[in-house]
């Protein structure tokens, strides 16, 4: 995987959380429409999967540590995380 195709993949799994979260997540529980977060939940889980696919990829290409590795995965959790690796651990140009 190349780092740009990891970046893309991690503002989209960034852009799918928020999405989750924000208007998904209300939807299913303000106004009863479940069917939002089956979708857009599906979709994030795929992009996660790839998101930590890609971590792991990028383990190995740009020789992190394991520690960075595990910041990785942990930043996916939590919603502007994957940002935060793109910045610090990716290099500026690919």
């Amino acid at each position: 995987m190349s780092i740009k195709t990891f970046r893309i993949i991690s503002n989209l799994e960034v852009l799918s959380f928020l999405i989750l979260l924000l208007i998904a997540m209300p939807l299913k529980y303000i106004f009863d429409l479940p069917l939002y977060v089956k979708y857009v939940g599906w979709a994030h889980g795929v992009l996660f999967v790839l998101y930590l696919a890609g971590a792991l990829a990028m383990y190995r290409k740009l020789n992190w540590s394991f520690k960075t590795l595990f910041i990785a995965g942990l930043s996916s959790i939590i919603p502007l995380g994957p940002l935060y690796i793109e910045r610090k651990y990716l290099p500026k140009k690919d």
